[in-house]
C-alpha cells in the first residue's frame, strides 16, 4: 500500500495514524477562540489541527438554505450566507494562526472551497491539502488543487462508489499521486450504525491508496475502531465548549476528550501488534502455572512400570507436556517416586 508524506511526516498503513483536530469553524469568527483551539490540539497531541478557508460571497448563494441540523443548531432566522459570513477568517488570521500552530509545535492545515481558496492556501504554505466531502464532484476544482502537486486528503462523505472513482480518475489525470481518501458519513451527528467503517477497505483495494476516517458520531469510540480497522488519518471535529453558538459545536468533542481520543489511538496502534502469534514475555510466568505437566498420581518404587493410573495431568506446567502420555506410559523409573512429583526425563529408563 502506497503512502504518503505531510510536513515530512510518512503517512499510510505501515506508520502511526496522522490525527487531525478539526477546529473547523468552531472559532466562531474569532481569533482567540482559534488559537485557544490550537492550544487545545497541541495539548491533546493531535498532529494537526484543521480549520476552513472560504468567504461566504464565493462559497454559498445569498439564498441558499441551510442544513437541518444547521437550523437546529443555529436557528432558522438568517440564510447559510449569513451564517457562514460570521464564521470567516481574514488573509491576516490565517497568517497569525499558521504562525501560532509553528510555534506550538502543531501542523496547520485548512480546507478550501474554491480554487481562489486553494491558491491563497498554497501561497501560505500549507503542507496539504484536506478537501471536504461537498467537494468531491467538484471535478474542475480537485484538478485545479491536484496541479499543486502537494499530497491531497480526501473525504468521500456522501458519495457513491462510483463517485469516489470519478473524483480519483480526474485527480489522477493531472499527474497526481498523493493522494488519501477519508470515508465519511456526512450528518452532524452521525449514527454509529450508518458508520460502515468496512468501506475504508473497499476504497483502499479499489483505489490502492491509503485511507482513514472522518468522524462525525459522538463520542470517540467510532474512531477507535476505525483505527483498529485500519485507518491511516483519523479527523474529529473539537470544540472548547459544545453549549458555544455555532453549527458544529454540538458534533464536536471537548478538550478533555480529544486527549481521550489521541491516547486511545495510541493504545489500539499498540495493541494491534505485528499479527505473529507468539507469546509475549510476562506469559512465561502464567505458563508455568497455568499449563499441565504429567505427574505421580500416586508413590511408586524404582522399577515401576508406568501405567495411566499411575500418571495425572495436573499444574504446574514445568514438566513433561500432556502430548508425551502415550511415550511416558511403559516406561520404568529409575528411583522411587512420590505421589504429586512432576515426572521428568531423568526419572525414566
Amino acid at each position: 500500500m502506497k503512502e504518503i508524506k505531510i510536513g515530512g511526516r510518512p503517512v499510510g498503513p505501515a506508520h502511526p495514524c496522522f490525527i487531525i483536530a478539526e477546529a473547523g469553524v468552531n472559532h466562531n469568527g474569532r481569533v482567540d477562540l482559534a488559537r485557544k483551539l490550537i492550544d487545545a490540539a497541541a495539548k491533546a497531541g493531535a498532529d494537526s489541527v484543521k480549520f476552513q478557508t472560504f468567504t461566504a460571497e464565493r462559497l454559498v448563494a445569498r439564498g441558499a438554505p441551510k442544513a437541518a441540523y444547521q437550523v437546529q443548531t443555529t436557528g432558522g432566522g438568517e440564510s447559510q450566507f449569513e451564517m457562514l459570513k460570521r464564521l470567516e477568517l481574514s488573509a491576516e488570521a490565517h497568517s497569525e494562526l499558521m504562525a501560532y500552530s509553528r510555534q506550538k509545535g502543531i501542523l496547520f492545515l485548512s480546507t478550501p472551497f474554491d480554487a481562489a481558496g486553494a491558491d491563497f492556501l498554497d501561497d501560505l504554505g500549507v503542507a496539504a491539502f484536506k478537501i471536504g466531502s461537498g467537494e468531491i464532484t467538484n471535478i474542475p476544482f480537485l484538478q485545479h488543487v491536484a496541479r499543486k502537486g502537494k499530497p491531497i486528503i480526501l473525504s468521500t462523505g456522501m458519495a457513491w462508489l462510483s463517485e469516489v472513482d470519478e473524483a480519483v480518475r480526474a485527480i489522477r489525470e493531472t499527474g497526481h499521486t498523493d493522494l488519501l481518501l477519508l470515508h465519511c458519513v456526512s450528518r452532524y451527528p452521525a449514527d454509529p450504525r450508518d458508520a460502515n467503517l468496512r468501506a475504508m477497505r473497499t476504497l483502499a483495494e479499489a483505489f490502492d491508496v491509503p485511507v482513514g476516517y472522518s468522524d462525525h458520531t459522538v463520542g470517540h469510540e467510532v474512531a477507535l475502531a476505525a483505527v483498529a480497522l485500519g485507518a491511516s488519518v483519523i479527523e474529529k471535529h473539537f470544540t472548547l465548549d459544545r453549549t458555544l453558538p455555532g453549527p458544529d459545536h454540538r458534533a464536536s468533542l471537548e478538550p478533555p476528550e480529544l486527549q481521550a481520543l489521541v491516547a486511545g489511538v495510541r493504545r489500539v496502534e499498540q495493541a494491534l501488534g505485528t499479527g505473529e502469534k507468539r507469546p509475549v514475555a510476562g506469559e512465561a510466568d502464567v505458563a508455568r502455572a497455568a499449563r499441565k505437566s504429567l505427574v505421580m498420581a500416586r508413590d511408586a518404587a524404582a522399577g515401576t512400570v508406568l501405567t495411566e493410573d499411575l500418571v495425572a495431568i495436573q499444574r504446574p506446567g514445568t514438566g513433561l507436556p500432556p502430548a508425551m502420555l502415550k511415550w511416558v506410559i511403559g516406561r520404568k523409573l529409575r528411583e522411587d517416586v512420590a505421589a504429586g512429583t512432576v515426572i521428568e526425563l531423568a526419572m525414566l529408563a
